[in-house]
């Protein structure tokens, strides 16, 4: 079953309407910095159609992809603050790009609205692969360094990250091919363009039961309820915890009574037990924060990574 013990840890919220009724007036626009298709575009349309319904208007979904979700992270940031232009944002890209480059966002140029989706990384492949475990790949990438293709979201997405984190820790070399959003990645897979994907347990944990991929190990502090027969790449013997963490927010500047009534939409959506259950049926595991308790966790993570690219600095 879906994991939901989550849905209590965020704070509680002020449940009045805010005396605002005039707002929304009119649909609002909802950014995603990923193509259509793909784990964060499904989850922003499945969400998307319960907001609606929460805040008696439409929320259309606007796909901005490319350059790792700068396009669209960027374009959120310089919309107007007033409420009708929202967006989905991804870890660790919205704090990760910053990083390595300069960006025309920052993490202080939203407001943040809640997180949804808290989603393990992932190694897939296809059936007939050769490779059975985790430790299969290890031998055969130990046999023939940077021969073995992997796909990923990009450079410096979670995927990517955990791949380099388990080449220190295996003494391996594997090849990289960057795409631009999970689904190119199981596309590329399916078609055998690369061996292996990286990719988040939701992303192809429904090919997985239908017997055309298979998951080899994801990268969550313990197994995901989503897979709970999958083994970590903890229990393999590597300490690899990676994942995307998406959630919505809103440029920098919300007014206080519109970022309360959108968070409260939110939680109320995520706590819903029709939207739980398409969830479910999408393997999404669901994980809300509200704006302060996400705030810190993002700020947490960008000290992470800050301290990892002093480190290893994630360029191929």
């Amino acid at each position: 079953m879906l994991q939901r013990r989550h849905l209590l840890a965020a704070p509680a919220l002020i449940l009045a309407r805010p005396a605002r009724a005039e707002w929304p007036d009119k649909p609002l626009s909802m950014v995603v910095a990923f193509a259509a298709g793909g784990g964060t575009d499904l989850a922003a349309r499945t969400i998307a159609r319960f907001l609606e319904r929460e805040l008696g208007q439409p929320v259309v979904v606007v796909n901005r992809p490319g350059a790792g979700g700068e396009i669209g992270f960027a374009e959120l940031a310089r919309a107007k603050p007033d409420g009708l232009t929202i967006g989905f944002i991804n870890t660790p890209h919205i704090v990760t790009l910053p990083i390595e480059r300069r960006t025309r966002f920052r993490l202080e140029d939203f407001t943040l609205i809640g997180n949804i989706v808290d989603d393990p990384g992932a190694f897939y492949v296809l059936t007939d692969s050769p490779y059975r475990s985790l430790a299969d790949v290890i031998a055969a990438a130990r046999a023939q360094p940077e021969t073995i293709s992997y796909g990923s979201t990009g450079i410096g997405s979670d995927d990517h990250l955990a791949v380099l984190a388990l080449e220190r820790l295996a003494g391996i070399r594997l090849l990289h091919v960057p795409y631009g959003g999970s689904a190119q990645v199981k596309q590329a897979l399916i078609g055998r363009t690369i061996a292996i994907a990286s990719m988040n347990v939701a992303e192809g944990v429904h090919e997985s039961r239908q017997g055309l991929l298979r998951m080899l190990g994801q990268m969550g502090e313990r197994r995901t309820d989503v897979a709970p027969e999958i083994p970590t790449f903890r229990e393999a013997g590597f300490d690899v915890v990676e994942g995307s963490m998406r959630g919505m927010a809103a440029p920098a500047g919300l007014p206080p009574a519109i970022l309360q009534r959108l968070s409260l939409a939110v939680r109320r959506v995520v706590e819903e037990a029709e939207f739980q259950t398409s969830a479910e049926q999408q393997a999404l595991p669901l994980r809300f924060l509200g704006p302060d308790e996400y705030l810190g966790e993002l700020t947490a993570l960008r000290e992470k990574y800050q301290a990892l690219w002093a480190r290893h600095p994630w360029r191929d």
